[in-house]
């Protein structure tokens, strides 16, 4: 006979589900974050079509996450920089009443770094000799956390621009994530570093030029010819945009902390990921930053560690197996067609196995309860019945960002 299993005392859920509709229609931006794996560009995608729901405006979807998943989530082939509208007809083609517009964008390094040196070269003569420079292209491709710089400045650019009414942005995972936030702080670091220094001192003093002429020489036997040369004469360039960088980036880090801002932290309540969003949401916290909601994703249903469930899983194993009566494998035999002693052993294994899921189900409502500390909002979504990769899919998640889910989904 099984062993039987003492059922935990549970705090039962809500029966009315969070939603974070007050949430989108308070910001004018979202930055979606979390571990990899949990979900974090699916809710992000979700969140875009639950606010154009709720409201009629128009709302953009940055992703700055390599990964190119949000488009085929959206039906589209590709997109870049700029702005893509996705047509109304093709949310109501999937079920879906949109009020307002929905855009996607995804961050193109290459047509960023255009932009910005067009920005901030104090002259067309600048302008053109940094595009002209032949290592540009690989020093900016290669450049340490240009991408999150990048991803910082065309935040700037969005919410400055005042064509959408809500941002919302897909971060890379959360380690990452961090480094996004704190790319503006580094590039203005950048300008007043001994890195700088020494790659523009040949400019800056005749005596240095003498004594390192000999070491040039050599490096350019071993790197080819006038390599740190180029090096030096793109960063010469470089500093006279200082003022208009270090401008922008401060400007981006008061945006990260103003209340119009707000984040999402997505996680699973695995126990990894579930670490690394506490992580994630102490450290926004810590530097002043509002984290708006926790999103805990593809969640067990707590009922699964309920007494009853319990009581129910523990009578099955009894009644199943060689010290079983049988009656309920042959009423399952009879229903499905299938052989008696087959569906017995199948309902016994399931039935003393039941105690591992209500286990993960108990230490989910646990980390739940941690996660829900550190946001003013918690939404669970459960396991949807099936892979979310269309239109109608991220429609149904939004609905359980929107307290609204349909019951099927969560059974």
């Amino acid at each position: 006979m099984a062993p039987k299993r003492k059922p935990n005392k549970l705090s039962g859920t809500p029966d009315e589900q969070p939603s974070l509709d007050p949430l989108l229609a308070s910001r004018e931006m979202i930055l979606v974050a979390g571990s990899g794996g949990v979900g974090k560009t699916t809710v992000a995608a979700s969140l875009g079509l639950a606010a154009v729901q709720r409201q009629s405006g128009r709302v953009l979807v940055l992703t700055v996450d390599p990964a190119r998943r949000l488009a085929t989530a959206l039906g589209l082939k590709a997109f870049g920089n700029a702005p893509h509208p996705i047509p109304n007809d093709v949310l109501e083609a999937a079920g879906l009443e949109p009020r307002g517009e929905l855009h996607v964008a995804m961050l193109d390094t290459k047509a960023g770094w255009d932009e910005l040196i067009r920005r901030h070269a104090p002259d067309a003569a600048t302008r053109e000799a940094v595009l002209a420079n032949p290592l540009y292209e690989n020093i900016t491709s290669r450049f340490v956390h240009s991408h999150d710089y990048l991803a910082m400045e065309q935040l700037h650019d969005l919410h400055a621009s005042g064509e959408y009414d809500l941002v919302i942005v897909d971060t890379p995972p959360s380690r990452n994530a961090l480094a996004i936030l704190d790319a503006p702080s580094r590039m203005a670091e950048f300008f007043g570093s001994r890195l700088l220094r020494w790659l523009t001192a040949p400019y800056r003093s005749r005596l240095f030029t003498f004594a390192s002429k000999p070491f040039y020489q050599v490096a350019d036997r071993i790197l080819g010819s006038r390599f740190l040369q180029d090096v030096a004469d793109f960063f010469v360039l470089f500093q006279k945009m200082e003022a208009g960088f270090v401008k922008r980036a401060n400007e981006v880090e008061a945006l990260l902390v103003d209340p119009r801002t707000a984040f999402v932290v997505v996680s699973t309540l695995e126990a990894a990921p579930a670490h690394e969003a506490r992580f994630l949401a102490e450290s926004l916290h810590e530097r002043k930053m509002i984290v708006g909601a926790m999103v805990a994703n593809r969640v067990l249903p707590s009922r699964l560690a309920s007494t009853a469930a319990i009581e129910a899983a523990n009578d099955l194993a009894e009644r199943t197996g060689r010290d079983g009566d049988g009656m309920i494998a042959a009423a399952v035999a009879a229903a499905t067609g299938n052989e008696h002693d087959t569906v017995d052993r199948v309902l016994h294994q399931m039935a003393t196995r039941f105690d591992d899921l209500a286990m993960a189900a108990e230490h989910e409502v646990d980390r739940q309860t941690e996660l829900a500390a550190l946001a003013a909002t918690t939404v669970v979504v459960p396991w949807l019945s099936g892979d979310i990769h269309d239109v109608r899919g991220l429609g149904r998640l939004a609905c359980h960002l929107r307290g609204v889910a349909d019951q099927a989904d969560s059974s």
